[in-house]
């Protein structure tokens, strides 16, 4: 009945908007209805938004439009947390997701509930990562006291990491989603129940979030490849440029397509591009090449190509 989905990194804010929209737009059941967000600045602000029915599309309004992107400030923050579910849940809806300059702590099914020492369990988590627990040593203090709690909660927060955690008894439930991403900078922690398709959409929306946070490098270079450019024979697929970046052969691993008419992937994702023998860097974009007689006739229909490539390692 709910999405709980946390996010520490750059753009934060950003990931973790983005991520809701993705799981509006694929997941059915208990979604796109209130929402509840948070983020935490640099210099320590709380920052929420909220709305009732609507989830990401009335969640930021601009002026007299609805539907937009969270405001810089919100979209930039490197902590931010979320919550959302059907329409219309009990006011105030910032009882779903506990803030303060300690952390962020959402979640699904219950966290607002009070756990075995009378307070809201999302509150004890932030209680416990203030007095300086990390966020995972606070979810299993507050959960293992409290295994009947019907709650998992999501916790994060400057220095104290990003965890997540289901009680047991939520842990038993059959309509589960559940995915943690990292990368070098940013992490990610999705956890719901009663949306579909339950076990595969959690990964889905962790995965928009992270790529929003920690996207592709920018590239490095552009290789130029052209019209009438030869191909030869070769144990790796390469671009071999001339001083000018445009290519002057290109080499494939792929015997077939020096002979006849192919529509091919000529120039493979992850080619070497080599400069006086020196490697700057593998392909991160493939064309469709048209080939004739070992020489390129076509790119992606078009007489040129400029094919990014990244940094070598």
């Amino acid at each position: 009945m709910t999405i709980g989905i946390g996010a520490a990194g750059p753009n934060a804010g950003l990931a973790v908007f983005r991520a809701l929209a993705a799981a509006e737009a694929v997941g059915h059941g208990a979604i796109g209805g209130f929402a509840v967000f948070a983020v935490l600045t640099a210099d320590g602000r709380v920052i929420r938004a909220e709305t009732q029915r609507g989830g990401s599309a009335t969640l930021f309004t601009d002026g007299e439009t609805t539907g937009g992107p969270p405001p810089p400030e919100v979209a930039s923050a490197r902590f931010a947390a979320l919550m959302s579910s059907g329409p219309d849940r009990p006011a105030p809806l910032s009882q779903f997701l506990a803030a303060s300059e300690a952390g962020l702590v959402t979640g699904h099914r219950l966290p607002n509930m009070p756990g075995s020492d009378g307070r809201p369990v999302n509150e004890a988590v932030l209680s416990a990562m203030a007095e300086g627990l990390s966020a995972e040593q606070s979810l299993q203090r507050v959960l293992n006291a409290d295994p009947d709690a019907d709650a998992g909660m999501i916790a994060l927060g400057p220095s104290r990491g990003i965890a997540a955690l289901n009680s047991s008894l939520v842990a038993a439930r059959p309509d589960l989603g559940t995915a943690t991403r990292a990368s070098k900078e940013a992490a990610v922690c999705v956890l719901h129940n009663a949306i579909r398709p339950a076990a595969d959409l959690a990964p889905l929306v962790a995965a928009i979030a992270i790529e929003t946070m920690a996207p592709p490098s920018s590239p490095a270079g552009h290789a130029v490849v052209r019209t009438g450019t030869p191909l030869a024979l070769s144990e790796a697929n390469q671009v071999i440029l001339g001083p000018d970046d445009v290519a002057m052969l290109v080499k494939t691993t792929d015997a077939r397509i020096l002979t006849g008419r192919h529509a091919c992937a000529a120039i493979y994702l992850g080619a070497a591009v080599v400069r006086n023998g020196q490697l700057l860097g593998h392909t991160t974009m493939e064309p469709n090449v048209l080939v004739e007689d070992g020489h390129i006739i076509r790119l992606s229909g078009q007489s040129e190509a400029r094919i990014p490539f990244a940094a070598k390692e």
